[in-house]
């Protein structure tokens, strides 16, 4: 009786195993000969832009047949690009990569926002990027201590409204108290443009974004949140207050969610899943793996539901904090 209840149970399991291989196969084989619109909610030029088509480029090798067509969305803060993604057809054709500063938004309850990122359909995300203060050496400040001091503020610059750059900015001068006069407007590489003019003296920013500008002595980091780097300060460890840490620890939970690749609500699954393996072979691509080093883009993948569980993490914050958060942008 035991070896039949075996046997019985193996040949279940053989079965299953072979409908989903037999589902998987199916997907892949729906992007066959098909053209795919992927959709960058910002302006070409800049990380966000050179990540997304570096992505496109490598899911096309390893979806075989397929045709990846980048397709730029900038305004309001990656919202407009977002928006078309998520009301876009369900059909797996149309996804693409967006702020995440969009979860600020959504937690403040941003009038504009016609999505819900909690049922998008989870691609992967290629990187944990923790945030930097850059300062310029024009201006001066050679530490975050030195910053708090000033009596006259600085400048920094950010991107457009509701970008992840425009809502940290507002909320550490307002948490913490800084010195810093918001520029808003500047998307791509802009921010580092206008710091070279003179026009900003600062910006708080992914590590990634800005490694190079300091490594070319154009500027230096003052404080960090999130990552393992011990070159730069971390910025919880220099702040006092309950509302001033809870808000750090806010945008440290965005360090780790980078460069992510979503979809609309209710992609059939077999394709959902098709897409997924194509991300995680061309993630991991060794190709992929050194163009990214030359690049300066950090590679830290995370496939599926891993990524969707981050997000609704980041998505649950205590009343205060998304008071102090709601706060912050009205003044902003």
């Amino acid at each position: 009786m035991n070896v039949l209840i075996a046997a019985v149970a193996l040949s279940t399991t053989f079965l299953a195993a072979g409908t989903g291989m037999a589902h998987a196969q199916e997907g892949k084989a729906f992007f066959d000969g098909k053209s795919i619109t992927y959709i960058v909610a910002t302006s070409p030029g800049g990380v966000y832009d050179t990540n997304g088509r570096l992505v496109t480029q490598y899911m096309q090798k390893h979806l075989p047949g397929s045709t990846f067509v980048v397709q730029n969305m900038p305004g309001a803060g990656h919202l407009i690009g977002t928006n078309y993604i998520y009301a876009s057809e369900p059909d797996g054709l149309t996804f693409g990569t967006f702020n995440t500063g969009l979860i600020y938004g959504q937690l403040s309850g941003d009038q504009n926002i016609k999505f819900d990122l909690t049922k998008m359909s989870w691609i992967g995300k290629v990187a944990s990027d923790p945030r930097v203060i850059i300062v310029t050496k024009e201006s001066g400040i050679e530490s975050f201590e030195q910053l708090q001091a000033l009596q006259q503020p600085v400048k920094f610059a950010t991107a457009g409204k509701g970008s992840a750059s425009m809502i940290e900015a507002t909320m550490f001068v307002k948490a913490l108290k800084l010195p810093i006069q918001v520029v808003s407007g500047y998307n791509g590489n802009e921010d580092q443009l206008a710091m070279m003019r003179g026009e900003v003296q600062g910006v708080i920013g992914s590590r990634s974004e800005f490694q190079q500008f300091v490594d070319e002595g154009k500027g230096r980091m003052i404080a960090q949140v999130g990552g393992n780097s011990t070159d730069v300060p971390q910025l919880s460890s220099m702040i006092d207050g309950d509302t001033a840490r809870q808000i750090v620890e806010l945008i440290e939970s965005q360090s780790g969610i980078s460069r992510l690749t979503a979809g609309p609500p209710g992609i059939p699954e077999d394709r959902l899943n098709a897409l997924r393996d194509a991300y995680v072979a061309a993630t991991s691509d060794p190709e992929f793996v050194e163009k990214a080093r030359t690049l300066g883009l950090p590679v830290d993948p995370l496939v599926g539901n891993d990524v969707g569980a981050l997000v609704e993490k980041a998505l649950d914050q205590k009343p205060d904090v998304i008071d102090a958060l709601k706060e912050a942008l009205s003044e902003g």
